[in-house]
C-alpha cells in the first residue's frame, strides 16, 4: 500500500511539474512568429549543416598516437582479461582431474581388499 502512494505522489507532483513548465513557455510561444517552411529548401539547409561542421571540426584535437594508446589498451585489457578467465578454466579442470584420481584410488584399493579375503 506504501508503495502504490509513494507512486501516486510522484505521478502527481511530476504532472504538475510539467503544467507549470507548459504555463510558463505558452506565452513565449504565443509570441514567436510563423516561419512558412517554403522559407528553407533542403539544399539550404544541407549547405548551413556542412559549414557549421567545417567551423566545428571534431577531428581537429585528434590525434593519432593518443587513439592509437586508448585502442592498444582495451585490447591489452580486453586481452588480460580472457587469459585470466582461461587461467581460472584451466585450474578448475585440474583439480576436477585430481578428485578424479583421488577417487579412482580409493576404489582400488578397496577392490583388492575384497578380492583378498575371498
Amino acid at each position: 500500500m506504501s508503495y502504490e502512494l509513494i507512486a501516486i505522489i510522484i505521478l502527481v507532483g511530476s504532472l504538475v511539474g510539467m503544467a507549470v513548465i507548459i504555463f510558463r513557455k505558452i506565452p513565449i510561444l504565443a509570441e514567436l512568429s510563423e516561419i512558412p517552411a517554403s522559407r528553407i529548401s533542403l539544399k539550404e539547409g544541407l549547405f548551413k549543416l556542412k559549414e557549421k561542421i567545417k567551423i566545428l571540426n571534431p577531428f581537429k584535437s585528434l590525434s593519432s598516437e593518443i587513439f592509437l594508446q586508448k585502442i592498444l589498451t582495451k585490447i591489452r585489457i580486453v586481452s588480460l582479461k580472457t587469459d585470466n578467465k582461461t587461467f581460472n578454466w584451466l585450474q578448475k579442470l585440474r583439480e576436477r582431474t585430481q578428485k578424479k584420481k583421488a577417487e579412482e584410488n580409493d576404489n582400488y584399493w578397496e577392490e583388492i581388499k575384497k578380492t583378498t579375503k575371498k
